[in-house]
């Protein structure tokens, strides 16, 4: 039985209200636990409770690497808001491997290994925590039982057989992005834990504001033999539901989508947020020649297009989409006739655009990689073979293309589809 035992208490007021902190010095571990108590607990039931495991990286430097800064921060904002709550600060760091060995097993993940092999490739349990000290905790406090914030059914088996009466779980999820995506993942894979990434994964890609140009996303679907339709003008259906249903949230996180006027006339897209609860973009369509037709969907949806065409384009076309409700930019050309992207860029950027979605087709999205102008790649890749148009080739008169360096890449599965997402460099020239 640890030995445990309650030291000094001190008032400690923060931005979520006035706590107080007692220390807990466990014997048999030589360590201090701590308990941060809002309200009266003593004798209550259903109180408000976290058992946070220490986490110096995550909760004193702010690491993205894991969640748990943002848990702890969390569940004082909750407690807050009950005004009745614990947080047990465990002294567990890394799982209970300590500070030397998390850092080491983070070399080990940075080499592809994930967060379970490292530990145990050093040795470790996967996980080593243990909570007995955190039952005879809860029984000195005095609380009848506890709802629990967690994300992992073992705190809540292990404190059950300890005693301690769980009356509720509630869940404790934090933003997903790209440098802890691998890390939950192998939460919910590995070790149980109750996280719905499906439906928050897309916030891991939520571009960042630029000054003058909008932050630019490639996404596209392709086969696993590189092919986005089987030919070209010829609508393919690539992705599965759950990549869909990602893509629909990528829509919603900017605040444009482009795509090229092929893709409007093979397949009369309506770019919409419709999968998901969020906001539709703004439909921006390259157009050089106004071939936009007046039967599109587009034209009738509540947030009409904006169609960047070339000063060559007709004028009687121009009145036309204008009247059915288009809004229509005239903007310099490059050498092949084609409308500027960087002038492209450039008009969105005074129109307030911050960020924009590039789907396709195979030529716009060659383009903007030729050009250097786009920051980040989100391809979903589906278990098929298709055998046809390729999203990126050379184009026609502009030599090789200059193509990107991928970093920080990241992986992960949805339904029987893989997503590819990463940042875009280039080298020096």
């Amino acid at each position: 039985m640890n030995r445990i035992n309650q030291s000094n208490c001190a008032r400690i007021p923060t931005a979520e209200g006035h706590f107080q902190l007692c220390i807990y010095y466990d014997e048999s571990a030589d360590k201090e636990h701590l308990a941060l108590i809002l309200g009266d607990v003593a004798g209550q039931a259903h109180v408000l409770t976290r058992l946070h495991s220490e986490c110096f990286t995550g909760d004193v430097l702010g690491s993205l690497r894991c969640d748990c800064g943002p848990q702890l921060r969390r569940a004082m904002e909750l407690i807050s808001q009950e005004g009745r709550g614990i947080i047990l600060y465990l002294r567990q760091e890394g799982r209970g491997i300590g500070l030397r060995d998390k850092l080491r097993a983070y070399n080990l993940q940075d080499q592809g290994y994930d967060t379970v092999e490292a530990n145990l490739m050093l040795g470790h349990q996967a996980d080593a925590r243990d909570y007995g000290a955190a039952a005879i905790m809860l029984q000195d406090l005095g609380v009848k039982s506890i709802r629990l914030m967690t994300n992992n059914p073992d705190k809540i088996e292990s404190l059950q057989r300890l005693g301690i009466v769980v009356s509720q779980r509630l869940a404790l999820e934090t933003a997903v992005h790209q440098e802890n995506y691998a890390y939950l993942q192998t939460k919910v894979s590995r070790m149980r834990h109750l996280l719905d990434l499906e439906t928050a994964v897309a916030a891991a890609f939520v571009p960042p504001v630029s000054s003058s140009r909008p932050f630019v996303t490639l996404s596209y679907a392709q086969s696993i033999d590189g092919s986005i339709s089987r030919r070209r003008g010829e609508p393919l259906a690539i992705s599965g539901p759950e990549s869909l249903q990602f893509t629909h949230q990528l829509r919603a996180n900017h605040a444009a989508i482009l795509v090229g006027i092929g893709a409007v006339l093979a397949d009369d897209p309506r770019l919409t947020v419709r999968l998901v609860p969020g906001r539709n973009p703004q439909p921006v369509i390259l157009d050089s020649h106004l071939r936009f037709p007046v039967t599109a969907r587009l034209l009738r949806s509540d947030c009409r297009p904006w169609i960047m065409t070339t000063t060559a384009a007709p004028q009687e076309r121009e009145a036309a989409l204008q009247a059915a409700g288009a809004q229509i930019a005239r903007l310099p050309a490059n050498r092949q006739g084609r409308v500027s992207l960087p002038a492209a860029l450039d008009y969105l950027g005074q129109q307030q655009i911050s960020s924009l979605m590039v789907e396709g087709g195979a030529e716009v999205i060659s383009s903007f990689l030729n050009e250097r102008l786009a920051n980040q790649l989100i391809v979903t890749v589906a278990p098929l073979l298709v055998g046809g148009l390729h999203a990126v080739n050379s184009l026609a008169g502009a030599g090789n293309m200059a193509l990107p360096q991928l970093r920080n890449a990241q992986y992960q599965q949805l339904g029987a589809d893989l997503i590819l997402s990463a940042g875009l460099s280039w080298e020096p020239v």
